[in-house]
This record gives C-alpha cells, structure tokens and sequence, in this order.
C-alpha cells in the first residue's frame, strides 16, 4: 500500500488487495472508495472480493468504477456524494491514486483555489497540470 493523505478526511491508494484491509482498519479508516473498474488489468482482485474483506474488519466499501483518463464531472459529482455520506476517514483507491486525486481537485475546486489544489496534489506527488484549465474552470464558477 501507498497511502497518501490528500486532507484530513480523504487519502488516496494505488491498487489495494483483500489482505491490505486489516491493516487499512487498523490505521483508522473507516470508508474505502474504489475508482478503479473490475478486469482493468490481469490479476486486479474484484470489487466483490475487496468489498467482502472490508466488510470483515467492518469497513464500508463504496464501489465507484471511473475509466481512467475520462474522468466525468457525473463522475466528480458521485464521488463527491460518496464523500458526504461516508464515515471518515475515506481511503479512496484506484491504479495509482490519480482518478482519485482528480476526482478530489473537481470536487475541491468548488470552494478552493486552484493553485492551493495544484499544490496539494504535487505534494503528494501527484501531478495534475493536464487538468489545470478544467479545476480553474470550476473555481471560477464558484460564488465569491
């Protein structure tokens, strides 16, 4: 597992397996969100065997498959109601932790800057200069 905080609620996965749920739990979660589709990849565990382990240690485990590289803002929306009901903190996960930092900044967009979004992502080393113009487009839809 490579966790990383993006907030004090949220943190952001690359893939996680079955056998990491323990540990997950043990750390304080108390939500996880899968962004990641089931047979992206050989060898990637099913939603269901995932949402079965958590369930196990008493995890919440919300399935939200985004394709990767087409990150909706339906999809920023669901994540972002996913958000709101869950129980934190919330470990969201996918192949890298991108999708779900994007879905992150979409969301976070709405009510912050997107330099300090900008900043944020890259110090957890995520990188989201590719959707800079789209975050700035939502932050200056955003009430003053």
């Amino acid at each position: 597992m490579d966790i990383k905080s993006v907030s004090a609620f949220l943190s952001v996965s690359r893939q996680i397996y079955p056998v990491h749920m323990e540990s997950i739990a043990r750390l304080g979660f108390r939500t996880v969100i899968n962004n990641r589709p089931d047979g992206e990849v050989d060898g990637q565990p099913l939603a269901s065997e995932l949402e079965a382990e958590a369930a196990r240690h008493h995890l919440v485990f919300i399935n939200q498959p985004v394709l990767s590289n087409k990150v909706t803002d339906g999809d920023a929306d669901n994540f972002a109601q996913a958000l709101q009901q869950a129980a934190g903190p919330v470990l969201a996960f996918c192949r890298s932790g991108m999708r779900c930092t994007i879905l992150w900044a979409l969301n976070e967009a709405r009510s912050s800057d997107e330099q300090t979004i900008l900043k944020q992502a890259m110090s957890i080393g995520i990188d989201l200069k590719k959707q800079q113009a789209r975050i700035k487009s939502i932050a200056a839809r955003r009430p003053v």
